[in-house]
């Protein structure tokens, strides 16, 4: 129960679904705390579960300025970073033809911008032995109509993950992600995707699913605890799939 003992963990998008799962893990397994979101009620029931030795702090994805703003309260309240789990994203899906630029930006923003520069700027912070996670998707190899440029910007930071792996190995900071497939998480309520539909949607994924359910939030948790402790100290520039079987279909 102590793999984290020692080690200061900043979550992004860190109130719900598989942030908070993994943020409950980490604490548990003796990490320091830094959590983000947006949604003010949200953040204060994570503050209260967390307690007040976790800094959760509201910071938009995409925006360089609360990144900024960010890092510079983790730095004051821990010093450094042991661990960054980059798993905010957000972005409404919709058919190609429908997609306006402001929607494109928006996903693009929270999704790919956000997560490039909230690493860049968490850089100066990291430690000579830190782990980065990337929480990507399988809608980047796989096709899914509605989801163009959703699963292009996931698809981005899985060339990312490669791509700075190696950039930073000699530094000693390790790179890798999380591929998550269908998870019961409130992502769908998020997508703008009338309740009915939702409930088709669902319905069909768990038919096709290999293992004819969706995953649990915790179940990534621990594939994310894995990545940040110390067992995982020769996994360089991976994407590890949590998907059920989807993928293999």
């Amino acid at each position: 129960m102590d793999r984290l003992k020692g080690k200061t963990a900043l979550i992004t998008g860190g109130t719900s679904g598989i942030g908070l799962a993994t943020a409950r893990l980490f604490r548990a397994e003796g990490a320091r705390l830094a959590i983000t979101g947006r949604d003010p009620e949200k953040l204060a029931a994570a503050q209260a579960e967390l307690g007040s030795e976790t800094l959760v702090i509201r910071s938009e994805a995409g925006s360089l300025a609360e990144i900024d703003s960010l890092m510079e309260q983790v730095k004051n309240r821990f010093g450094q970073l042991d661990v960054l789990f980059v798993n905010a994203a957000g972005g409404k899906v919709a058919p190609a033809e429908l997609i306006s630029e402001a929607q494109f930006d928006e996903i693009m923003g929270a999704n790919f911008k956000g997560a490039f520069f909230t690493i860049q700027k968490a850089l100066p912070l990291l430690s000579g032995n830190a782990s980065i996670i990337v929480t990507t998707s399988i809608t980047n190899q796989l096709g899914s109509p509605n989801f163009s440029i959703y699963g292009a910007s996931k698809a981005a930071l899985r060339s990312l993950v490669q791509s700075l792996s190696l950039e930073f190995i000699g530094r000693g900071i390790r790179v890798n992600a999380i591929s998550p497939g269908p998870i019961a998480t409130p992502i769908f309520d998020r997508f703008g995707i009338p309740s009915d539909a939702v409930h088709a949607i669902k319905g069909e994924i768990e038919r096709k699913s290999p293992i004819k359910r969706f995953g649990t939030p915790d179940e990534i948790a621990k594939v994310a605890l894995f990545l940040a402790s110390d067992d995982s100290a020769y996994v360089v520039g991976e994407e590890i799939v949590v998907d059920g079987g989807m993928s293999l279909l």
